[in-house]
């Protein structure tokens, strides 16, 4: 019997082994998955004035996604802008109908698919979306349309640690985050409990990166979020010294967009108007 419970116990470890190895190997591939799928035109979900549009990454990665030209345009002069970065198993295609009905009024929208998502390519990686983040910023910064000293960044979710990573790079001029999460060991020790985060060398880490912002924040979290529990996105609001940290009644974490619609989506389009469009024009 004791045999056995050797052999048990032997069979055991290497098991756990063999998943401590893979969660190390593939954690890029965990923390981002990457979906891939058709990239529709913006008039698709009514968008009749948004653009298809390619930016590329200082290690040549194409990035695809949509430009939403500021509505209504400006009297004379930029409008602001904001870039928007979409959270986990999210594409552009899948999200359309988000960024038509949370468009903010009066400001430049950009919205690209991470690399390995949607139609974007190369492979997902957080060093990856950070030259994300830093192609988006070129991008819009650059356009026509619009003022770059008044840009604004819009993370949900892993889009928060690419909007907070981007914030603390470039000038922006406010941050608005949903669902963020403390860090990516928190969130391993949230999830893969017997995984030891000292294996991992995934850092995302919004508390760290939310204490070296010097612009406004808001924050917004379902109040029953189960993937980054709500005490996470409180952290980071105060690490930030946000202006508000809005909690989403009967929210989870997919489904904050259809739960107090209106409540968001005038709280953000205040947020950024307030800090992007009054007193500029």
């Amino acid at each position: 019997m004791l045999a056995i419970g050797l052999r048990v116990l032997a069979i055991v470890i290497v098991l756990y082994a063999a998943a401590v190895l893979l969660a190390w190997r593939f954690q890029d591939r965990l923390a981002f998955p990457g979906p891939s799928g058709p990239l529709p035109p913006p008039s698709s979900v009514g968008l009749s004035d948004g653009e298809m549009v390619t930016a590329y990454t200082s290690d040549s990665v194409a990035l695809r996604g949509w430009y939403l030209p500021p509505l209504p345009r400006p009297d004379s002069g930029k409008a602001p802008g904001l870039i928007w970065f979409h959270g986990n198993m999210e594409t552009i295609g899948g999200i359309g109908r988000i960024l038509r009905d949370f468009r903010p009024p009066g400001m430049g929208v950009l919205a690209l698919d991470y690399r390995g998502y949607g139609e974007s390519d190369g492979r997902p990686s957080e060093r990856g979306v950070y030259r994300d983040a830093l192609a988006a910023w070129e991008f819009l910064a650059a356009h026509p349309d619009i003022d770059s000293t008044r840009i604004a960044v819009y993370g949900r979710s892993i889009g928060a640690a690419v909007a907070l990573y981007l914030a603390t790079e470039r000038d922006v001029r406010a941050v608005a985050l949903e669902s963020p999460f403390t860090s990516g060991k928190d969130m391993a020790k949230e999830h893969y409990a017997l995984v030891p985060t000292s294996f991992l060398t995934l850092r995302l880490n919004n508390l760290r990166r939310a204490e070296q912002l010097s612009v406004p924040l808001i924050v917004f979290h379902g109040m029953d979020d189960w993937i980054a529990p709500v005490e996470m996105g409180r952290l980071v609001a105060d690490a930030g010294r946000a202006e508000q940290f809005v909690l989403l009644h009967g929210a989870g974490h997919n489904d904050t967009y259809d739960v107090d619609t209106d409540l968001y989506r005038d709280k953000m389009h205040d947020f950024l108007r307030r800090h992007l469009i009054d007193g500029q024009q």
